[in-house]
């Protein structure tokens, strides 16, 4: 009868349109694996880390969770590299304006010289300058070597700070400075 072949029409169109759903989200499902599992292989060939190294367990692949954790290792390692090298960069950036500095002080330096050539003239001789510099550094060398120890590099290095703290202060230093000049002094004239 009609209704009969109505309700089977219809049966079957039932079917089939769950069929058809089955089957889409078999599709959709197929293909969101074959995403992720497209994603790892390309985690695999972009992460060195993830590089298989030894051939005998070649044939096994690394798990999803390795080769997330070498990933995000790998991560942390660039973000390393990148903050060591833009700190580098920082440090290249003030030696480069330390150097512009220092470069415009000695062109204003030989200006001055350029325009004043007579002035200059009754500079001190290199010899009072080095017998000056050699008396200073005789006196601290003299107090180094009675306070410092260079038994081990710790005592070394206990000492050389103690001796700095005492030897090396503001007024000690200039009065080294003072003797020194007046020894000159009396040596010159």
């Amino acid at each position: 009868t009609d209704d009969e072949d109505s309700d089977y029409h219809q049966e079957s169109f039932k079917e089939s349109y769950k069929d058809q759903r089955r089957r889409a989200h078999t599709q959709a499902e197929q293909k969101r694996r074959d995403a992720i599992k497209k994603g790892y292989n390309d985690l695999q060939a972009i992460v060195p880390t993830c590089e298989q190294q030894d051939f005998s367990i070649s044939s096994q692949k690394l798990s999803k969770a390795i080769v997330l954790q070498k990933t995000i290792d790998y991560i942390q390692f660039l973000h390393k590299e990148k903050k060591k090298q833009e700190e580098e960069v920082s440090t290249l950036r003030k030696d480069v304006m330390a150097l512009k500095i220092m470069k415009v002080n000695y062109e204003q330096i030989v200006k001055a010289h350029q325009d004043n050539p007579n002035e200059g003239k009754n500079q001190i001789s290199d010899e009072v300058k080095f017998n000056v510099f050699q008396g200073i550094m005789d006196s601290l060398f003299q107090s180094f070597n009675a306070s410092v120890s260079v038994t081990s590099f710790q005592e070394l290095s206990a000492c050389v700070f103690s001796w700095i703290e005492e030897h090396c202060k503001p007024q000690t230093l200039q009065d080294i400075v003072i003797r020194v000049l007046h020894k000159v002094k009396s040596q010159l004239y």
